[in-house]
């Protein structure tokens, strides 16, 4: 395994671009598979996840061209649909969490799909529930094959229908409006998620021939067509990484601008910051964050201590909390995080506690952090990244950390930032990527 080797202390200026959004791409990238045409998508972000996604569908026949380093051509015209029965394939997408998104297009344009549980981010269970309640709601019919540990997935001709989803999943949502955009008749989605890369999956399938209305809400419409054509699309700035350089700003920062983030889509990620006591100003489509002496963390209006809890959109986030709970250890003031949505996202904290923030687990969804106000600085550590968010937490919390940290498993971390130790340094960071012997 690779690791960071950082040396804290040193503050960051200057300007930062944040990358294309991990979660969008996936979905985009999944949706070439609709058509045979060429899609091209431009602002893909050059991070690990997607790499490994690019790579399974030139497996099974995708022609993928690269134009620029961020940008693609991708034209499903001629695919090997028996290796997609492999066992070989099977392997592949256990090892990918975004691999269950080509459930839906695979479904809709070709009647099967065979798909393992995905891998990605250890941080609870993430059933599948919702995907699979979607499509069998639209007329597929699937078996679970436990000697192999795939599911088989088929239908002759999906059908239009209403359904409300058991919860607001995000891939779930980007499934099933992949598989309905195709189906006969019409479809209306009830309860779906509706961040902004639903939005834009949303989009950029009506600039491909699709009927879907009801885009930013939680009821989406979609009339079936007979086919879809090819498209450009350009991908949104990640939200996470920028709210990632909004709390290294906070923590580290001597003053930086975060350029282009399409502060529209931020959603309410600025002000969660705000309430931690985070100074943020606007110019244009730029986050100006000014170097922060001291931060205090607000209260409720009856006095009380201030919460922080995820929700879907657009609440919240889940995954800029572990951001959060770092930035909030050198605060004044104290505030309570609710992880309400992951099972075992929190854990990570036990590694904050030994480089000294005073932070109490309530249990696995529920933690208080008593701010130092930067009375105390964080030791430096030797830690392990156990999922991308976190990773990338520990990373800020050894940047303002007294001392040279490790962080061991930084793969985790390459999975959603794109080349981010280079990036960092540019800013006056210290971090050197070591490699395995």
């Amino acid at each position: 395994m690779s690791a960071f080797i950082i040396e804290g202390g040193h503050p960051l200026s200057g300007t930062i671009t944040p990358q294309g959004a991990k979660n969008e791409a996936l979905q985009v990238i999944c949706a070439s598979l609709l058509t045979a045409g060429e899609v091209r998508i431009s602002n893909i972000p050059d991070i690990l996840d997607i790499k490994n996604l690019i790579l399974l569908l030139k497996d099974i026949g995708v022609k993928v061209e690269r134009l620029t380093t961020n940008d693609y051509s991708f034209k499903a015209d001629e695919l090997n649909l028996g290796y997609m029965e492999s066992d070989g394939f099977v392997r592949k997408c256990a090892s990918l969490r975004g691999s269950v998104l080509m459930i839906g297009p695979l479904l809709a344009r070709f009647g099967k799909a065979v798909i393992t549980k995905p891998g990605g981010d250890k941080i609870g269970r993430r059933r599948l529930d919702t995907h699979f309640l979607g499509f069998e709601r639209l007329g597929a019919k699937f078996r679970h094959v436990e000697e192999r540990g795939v599911y088989e997935i088929g239908t002759d001709r999906l059908k239009g229908c209403y359904m409300l989803l058991d919860e607001a999943s995000v891939t779930g949502t980007a499934n099933i409006i992949m598989a309905a955009v195709l189906a006969e008749g019409t479809t209306t989605i009830y309860n779906a998620a509706c961040e902004p890369y639903i939005q834009q999956l949303c989009h950029m399938l009506n600039n491909m021939g699709a009927c879907i209305s009801g885009i930013a809400s939680n009821m989406l419409t979609i009339v079936g067509v007979d086919r879809l054509h090819g498209t450009t699309h350009r991908i949104l700035p990640d939200m996470i990484e920028v709210g990632s350089f909004i709390g290294m700003a906070a923590m580290v920062g001597d003053g930086i601008r975060i350029k282009d983030v399409s502060p529209g889509n931020l959603g309410i990620i600025p002000e969660a910051f705000r309430r931690l006591g985070v100074k943020i100003e606007h110019d244009g489509e730029d986050l100006i964050i000014p170097k922060q002496d001291h931060y205090q963390i607000d209260s409720f209006i009856d006095g009380t201590i201030m919460t922080l809890a995820d929700a879907p959109w657009p609440g919240l986030t889940p995954d800029l909390l572990s951001v959060l709970i770092v930035v909030a250890t050198q605060a004044q003031g104290s505030v309570l995080f609710h992880q309400k949505m992951f099972e075992s996202r929190l854990f990570f904290v036990d590694k904050l506690i030994d480089m000294g923030a005073q932070v109490i687990l309530c249990d696995p969804h529920r933690a208080v952090v008593v701010g130092h106000d930067r009375k105390i600085t964080l030791r430096a550590g030797r830690m392990s990244s156990p999922d991308i968010r976190a990773g990338i937490a520990l990373l800020i919390a050894a940047m303002s950390a007294h001392g040279t940290s490790r962080i061991d498993n930084i793969e985790q971390i390459d999975r959603g930032y794109e080349n981010i130790e280079a990036r960092l340094n540019g800013l006056g960071a210290r971090i050197i990527r070591e490699q395995p012997m």
